[in-house]
């Protein structure tokens, strides 16, 4: 099938419904010279005259008018199959993947806000840290913590890891053993998991030296280990993008009002950048980009108040 350029038949139309190439022009954000060009290279591409220039007019030759209805029609109908596919684009499944202690302790609870906002997309939320291969896997977009260096992909920064500090069941702070300073520390139980900084980075940090780092049960999982945390099982160190809606909401509470450790780490949004600006992956970026302004300023808030009591 031969076709013609769109760019030129857009231009014939434009210009024989206004039988003006500067409306036309107008219409289409273009000089008129750039309307003549496409018009006089599909006459070209054609063989056959479309316009009568006239001094200060232009009108359809029969052959033009013959031809106009023809290629209107046509663009009828491209222009309802494009807005159909892109409707569909803007509805149905969306497959989100992040790493579960991400999943449970911050993008689930905020999640049913999105619905809200998105009743026609379904979220299909999966849960896994491995390197995801777009090309192979029917993924939309993934949330991942790390550098932010994923080359080929569009990445959107959605939270710092700012800190790392100890967290503790409230019942803990007081009691047989409160725990009124790092020190204290030797009377419980610590909580482990696999994150790259663990607690004997933050004990020397804090200049305790009694206290084995080692010791104590541990979770692969961070969600987990602030499970364990809050049920009073011991003491673990929170991530402050993790452990700051429980500390909010008092299930929570930091024991020590001592220098955190910095991550240096933050979670980002990543998708494969010609898919970034579809519909459905557009409204999900821009609601977890605001979800994770207002996290991060509720958060910076409170953190601000704890200095100045």
């Amino acid at each position: 099938m031969r076709l013609p350029p769109l760019k030129a038949l857009r231009s014939f139309e434009a210009a024989a419904r206004h039988l003006s190439f500067s409306k036309a022009a107008d219409e289409l954000f273009v000089t008129p010279a750039a309307i003549s060009h496409q018009v006089k290279a599909l006459e070209d591409w054609l063989g056959i005259t479309l316009f009568k220039r006239l001094n200060r007019a232009v009108i359809l030759t029969k052959e033009g008018q013959n031809y106009l209805v023809g290629v209107r029609n046509g663009l009828e109908v491209i222009g309802a199959a494009t807005e159909n596919v892109m409707r569909q684009d803007a509805t149905g499944a969306l497959h989100v993947d992040t790493l579960p202690s991400f999943a449970a302790r911050w993008l689930l609870p905020r999640l049913s806000r999105f619905r809200e906002a998105h009743p026609d997309i379904d979220v299909r939320l999966s849960a896994s840290d491995h390197l995801t291969d777009f090309n192979r896997e029917d993924v939309d977009v993934v949330i991942r913590y790390g550098h932010g260096n994923y080359p080929g992909l569009r990445v959107d920064k959605l939270l710092t890891e700012e800190v790392m500090f100890p967290v503790c069941s409230p019942s803990l702070l007081d009691g047989k053993h409160p725990l009124r300073s790092p020190a204290d520390l030797k009377y419980h139980t610590l909580l482990h998991d696999d994150m790259r900084i663990d607690w004997q980075a933050w004990l020397t940090m804090a200049g305790v030296t009694d206290v084995d780092p080692k010791k104590g049960p541990s979770f692969n999982d961070s969600s987990m280990l602030l499970t364990a945390a809050m049920e009073g099982q011991g003491v673990a160190l929170g991530r402050s993008t993790l452990a700051a809606d429980d500390l909010l909401a008092g299930r929570l509470a930091q024991p020590f009002d001592v220098q955190p450790i910095q991550a240096h780490h933050a979670y980002y949004l990543v998708s494969p950048e010609e898919m970034a600006d579809r519909p459905r992956i557009a409204a999900f970026r821009e609601w977890i980009l605001e979800e994770a302004s207002v996290s991060s300023g509720r958060f910076k808030s409170r953190t601000e108040q704890a200095q100045y009591r």
